[in-house]
């Protein structure tokens, strides 16, 4: 190691952009810059990502549009959509965070990574019908169309459990709600919204006409991917984040656990041709991952190199 800025390059290189950022001042003269970027980088590597887009100032515009690409609108009427529009950025960026916390050993941030890909997935399913990544502002009038049980809360023949109701009919109005509601909505209850839409096309014993807006000849591939969503969410890998005996954060798994966990989850999974896809090797750390997040999404949907590219800027400001 030459020196101190050499140390700053290291950890920018291994994503350790809290320590970097607090680090940064006491060998870089000027390190405003520096210490945005790593404010940027760490708020991307946790997953905390609401409106830093908009205060990145530092930031290459490049880094901030991708960045917000992935984020949720604030207000039902906020342009652009971001993930709103298409889930893919956002899960690109999961896997990407995913790969960069095994690397590092951060394994309860990693599984808790997971758990949020495995909340929305259905999502992902149904963006190419939707047109969008199911933003409650552009449902398709069908979900509520005459005899449509979907958000009909109290209704005994519909197989949402009470909460997947409530939110189901909180999703139908809440785009007229104020930002408060709308903000309460994305925090709470959509993720809800997600397992009951897969619940519908997938796995609805009693079925009403909710899913009738879907062409017939392309209802059966949407449950398909479907329910491999939901099965994902039910596999040992994201069980992890449930087994803890005293609550989420205690009780880390090892690397090996990790590992063991998936190789159970792709032989669950491997039932179909698209849950199959996670038994592909692709070169991520948990092998087929992404091959599975594409297989649902019916679109490509690799890592992104988003945390790679804040890792190189940072070495360029370390360096000038």
């Amino acid at each position: 190691m030459e020196s101190a800025r050499d140390l700053l390059v290291s950890l920018a290189r291994r994503y350790a952009f809290a320590d970097l950022g607090a680090l940064a001042s006491d060998v870089v003269e000027d390190a405003g810059d520096i210490e945005a970027v790593c404010e940027f980088g760490q708020r991307l590597l946790s997953l905390d990502a609401e409106d830093f887009a908009a205060e990145a100032r530092a930031v290459p515009n490049d880094l901030r549009r991708r960045a917000r690409a992935c984020t949720m609108p604030q207000t039902p009427r906020e342009q652009p959509r971001g993930a709103l529009e298409s889930l893919r950025p956002a899960y690109g960026l999961l896997l990407e965070t995913i790969a960069v916390r095994w690397h590092r050993r951060e394994l309860s941030p990693m599984v808790a990574a997971i758990h949020i890909a495995s909340e929305y997935l259905p999502l992902l399913a149904f963006e190419p019908l939707l047109g969008n990544a199911g933003d409650p502002a552009r449902w398709p009038q069908g979900l509520s169309a005459e005899g449509s049980r979907f958000g009909v809360i109290g209704d005994r023949e519909c197989d949402h459990t009470k909460s997947e109701q409530s939110a189901v009919n909180r999703t139908l109005r809440v785009a007229g709600e104020p930002a408060e509601g709308w903000r309460a909505y994305f925090d709470r209850q959509h993720s809800q919204v997600a397992g009951a839409l897969a619940t519908c096309v997938a796995g609805c014993r009693t079925p009403c006409t909710a899913m009738d807006w879907v062409a017939p000849e392309r209802r059966e591939d949407l449950a398909t991917r479907a329910r491999v969503a939901l099965t994902f969410a039910d596999t040992p890998l994201v069980r992890l984040r449930h087994a803890a005996p005293v609550g989420h954060g205690f009780g880390v798994p090892s690397p090996e656990e990790v590992l063991e966990a998936w190789q159970r989850s792709r032989a669950i999974l491997s039932k179909n041709e698209v849950g199959d896809e996670a038994t592909r090797e692709d070169g991520f750390p948990l092998p087929g991952l992404p091959s599975l997040f594409s297989a649902v999404a019916a679109a490509p949907v690799p890592p992104s190199t988003l945390l790679t590219d804040i890792t190189t800027h940072l070495v360029k400001l370390l360096r000038r």
